[in-house]
């Protein structure tokens, strides 16, 4: 039977006393960086795992965060839409790092999600994905008085910790560059920008490009659907049905996959009927039929930077000045796009 690793393990690995451990685990006490270096190279070594129930009970903290998704209807389900595990990914990697767990959990637009769990296991920080539509659930989580950071969520109050992508910029440039390929007549897919931050804030962008001409966008075809390959593909009948449309920026490349696979079934070929663009360069987007011209973000960079800022305001008690990271976006131009 495997031995279970304890703490005196860890102490006469690195050659230090019990206490120099407990101090380097519980972020407590004076410990110079190489001894810390040390200690936590022992436990990584020996696979020590503290007890976190104990560690709950004795110092009120769980070691343990929280990641609260934003779940939608069936035609809109995460299971199809790589970025939020791309995000989730992130921000797990910088929370092992760091000695926390993650704990994943959903939220229908509904909101029937009750935060007591977060307060019943102690949890030591939260982190809320496209919250811009749920006031309710904002209100929630300010209340609980514990380090949080909304991603994507574009929420005016200013004590707030945020972290989003230049969506403004993302939707600017998808427009200007088909707009620069000679197109005027172009459809846009995203979903319901009435409550979703990110998709107003990609459709503004656009709408500034369409004002440097002399082109006057038609917001009859921003088609609003479930961000996800099926509300891409249920958007194509519109789309064929739009006679002048020569152009598509879809504002998730889930929506451009699902997009793809319905003009394909009705013979349209792409980009000769249809330049398109996605957004978010999901790793799928370079292995379509043609390769997809998308927006780029970096998501697991972006967990890690929200990981990063929820856990400094952890350790530092809220005491953390840049509550708003804003993170840059490029084009990335493959073959689903040519000019007019």
């Amino acid at each position: 039977m495997k031995k279970n690793i304890t703490i005196h393990d860890v102490a006469k690995h690195a050659n230090v006393s019990i206490a120099t451990v407990s101090n380097v685990i519980n972020g407590t006490g004076r410990v110079s960086q190489n001894t810390l270096n040390i200690v936590n190279n022992s436990i990584d070594k020996l696979g020590y795992y503290p007890n976190i129930s104990a560690r709950t009970m004795k110092k009120k903290s769980s070691n343990l965060i929280s990641v609260i998704v934003p779940f939608q209807n069936e035609k809109g389900n995460l299971h199809d839409n790589p970025f939020y595990w791309n995000l989730v990914s992130g921000i797990e990697k910088v929370s092992r790092k760091n000695k926390f767990q993650v704990v994943l959990t959903g939220v229908t637009g509904d909101n029937d999600l009750s935060l007591n769990f977060i307060k019943e296991r102690n949890i030591d920080g939260v982190v809320i994905i496209g919250a811009s539509h749920n006031a309710t659930l904002v209100k929630e989580t300010k209340s609980l008085a514990i380090p949080s950071v909304f991603v994507d969520s574009y929420l005016m109050d200013e004590e707030v910790y945020q972290v989003f992508l230049d969506d403004e910029q993302g939707g600017y440039k998808g427009i200007k560059f088909l707009l620069d390929q000679g197109h005027k007549h172009i459809a846009l897919i995203g979903g319901n920008k009435e409550i979703n931050g990110v998709m107003k804030e990609r459709f503004e962008g656009a709408k500034k490009a369409f004002a440097q001409t002399d082109i006057t966008i038609d917001e009859s075809i921003y088609i609003d659907v479930p961000v996800s390959m099926e509300g891409g593909y249920d958007a194509g009948e519109i789309i064929i049905n739009h006679p002048k449309i020569t152009a598509i920026f879809c504002f998730s490349d889930v929506l451009a996959i699902g997009l793809m696979k319905y003009l394909s079934e009705k013979k349209k070929r792409i980009p000769d009927d249809y330049a398109l663009i996605g957004f978010d360069n999901i790793s799928a987007s370079q292995y379509t039929t043609p390769p997809l011209t998308t927006i780029s973000q970096n998501t697991v960079h972006k967990g890690e930077v929200t990981a990063n800022l929820l856990i400094d305001q952890i350790m530092n008690n809220n005491d953390i000045k840049q509550k708003k990271i804003i993170l840059p976006i490029s084009l990335i131009e493959r073959e689903s796009t040519s000019y007019l």
